[in-house]
């Protein structure tokens, strides 16, 4: 009998301690569980935009020539890493700092100390920092020196994007830039983080000059082809998937509007693809598989200003401009004797400037109206007259002190060996590798 009474008050016992309430195992309240959620998608969507470092990789490496396959991807890896530190030191609080003047931010360099909000909100934009750094790399590969292209690199994450973002973007922590409070709409970085990358691979391939054997002595154009193009295509679903992340990440919330930005990002991506090769059928040119690759990833650049403001149906007409554009752009490019070995320019300056104005054309209950379309055409014009001059100043300062162009001889044998003493393929490419001691 007292054994039956002992179980029955432990058996209370244990449903009181279940049942009532406690300071540890309160549930959390519906704000603390938003902002736990917010978070998690906020880290995942970062991510995914840093998997998209993947995916410029294989496309890069992919669209130049096996002998420099391993100096495309140092770059693209080194990109990251160098460019994350220099955005946590100087280019968060350039961007995002209190922006009084509407010009720059003034705090938060070296964030540390900080609201925990704040660290996700920095993993994020430091992801988007990467992404128009690596994107001159693709443009300008296969002649271009290692260490000043890093340097170059650097430069753009911590002063020409980072500035550029604070007039459209700045003032997180108090303050709006100029661009900002003119009601510049640029939800996820069609113009400040790809035409911004976009244009400074514009100077860079302008002062570096096309590839040796790119252009004959009448003016024809030669076509080098990449030594894998099955990566290309690969690198083109990566960037396909964490553009997902890209965009819709830019909620900075998990909230149901991520819905509609995830389908305009894909319905972009895929009729910016139909868009190129419909242009290519038009001019009676092959249908190429990278063109058709590069016109999704220009139909990609081209919604993500205006992802979160606009009906699917312009998120399709978007695309399929931006498509058409990437093919335009590029033709006219190699008619120029621009040799742009990726299309960077073409996919993220171009399609980006035309997405950017979309946004404002596009825009749900305000549709064509020509104050927002003046209004995207400044921010436009602003990106290009701050990013390629500047760029231009820079790389040729860097060709004219250290050299930013590869020797010839290196070019010949390949950056891989001469910059890394390595090589992508050693089965087949022996005769690159030194016998000797240098």
């Amino acid at each position: 009998m007292i054994l039956m009474m002992r179980i029955a008050v432990v058996f209370f016992a244990l449903l009181t301690l279940l049942f009532t309430p406690s300071v540890l195992y309160a549930a959390p309240n519906a704000d603390g569980l938003q902002a736990s959620m917010d978070a998690v998608w906020v880290i995942t969507a970062g991510a995914l935009v840093f998997f998209m470092q993947a995916g410029f990789a294989f496309v890069e490496s992919g669209m130049t020539r096996s002998k420099n396959a391993i100096n495309v991807i140092m770059k693209n890896y080194t990109d990251v890493c160098f460019g994350s530190l220099v955005f946590w030191m100087v280019g968060y609080g350039l961007m995002f700092g209190a922006n009084s003047s509407g010009w720059f931010g003034s705090d938060h360099f070296f964030l540390q100390h900080a609201r925990a909000e704040e660290y996700a909100f920095l993993f994020f934009q430091t992801m988007f920092a990467a992404t128009a750094a690596t994107i001159a790399s693709g443009a300008m590969a296969e002649r271009t020196r290692y260490w000043p292209y890093i340097f170059s690199s650097m430069f753009t994450i911590g002063v020409i994007y980072s500035l550029f973002g604070s007039w459209a973007w700045g003032g997180y922590y108090g303050g709006k830039g100029w661009l900002s409070e003119m009601g510049f709409i640029d939800f996820a970085g069609s113009t400040v983080v790809h035409s911004i990358g976009g244009w400074v691979a514009l100077a860079g391939i302008i002062v570096l000059g096309p590839r040796l054997g790119k252009y004959g002595p009448a003016g024809e154009v030669r076509t080098i082809a990449g030594h894998n193009l099955s990566s290309v295509a690969l690198g083109g679903f990566i960037l396909w998937l964490g553009w997902f992340g890209f965009n819709a990440g830019s909620t900075v919330s998990a909230t149901v509007d991520i819905g509609l930005i995830a389908l305009n990002t894909h319905l972009a991506a895929a009729s910016g693809a139909v868009g190129a090769v419909l242009m290519m059928a038009v001019v009676q040119q092959r249908v190429l598989m990278t063109m058709t690759v590069n016109g999704s990833l220009g139909g990609l650049v081209g919604i993500t200003a205006g992802c979160a403001s606009m009906a699917p149906g312009f998120a399709v007409t978007t695309g399929l401009v931006a498509g058409i554009l990437v093919v335009i752009g590029s033709y006219s490019l190699e008619r120029l004797r621009l040799d742009d070995v990726v299309g960077a320019v073409s996919v993220h300056g171009i399609a980006g400037a035309w997405g950017t104005l979309a946004a404002g054309l596009f825009m749900t209950g305000n549709l064509f109206n020509l104050d927002q379309a003046i209004v995207q055409l400044t921010g436009i014009a602003a990106a290009f007259l701050w990013a390629f001059p500047l760029a231009l100043l820079v790389f040729w300062t860097i060709d004219r002190t250290v050299g930013l162009r590869a020797d010839s001889q290196h070019e010949q044998r390949g950056l891989d060996f001469a910059e890394h003493h390595e090589v992508g393929y050693p089965e087949f490419q022996a005769e690159q590798l030194h016998k000797g001691v240098q």
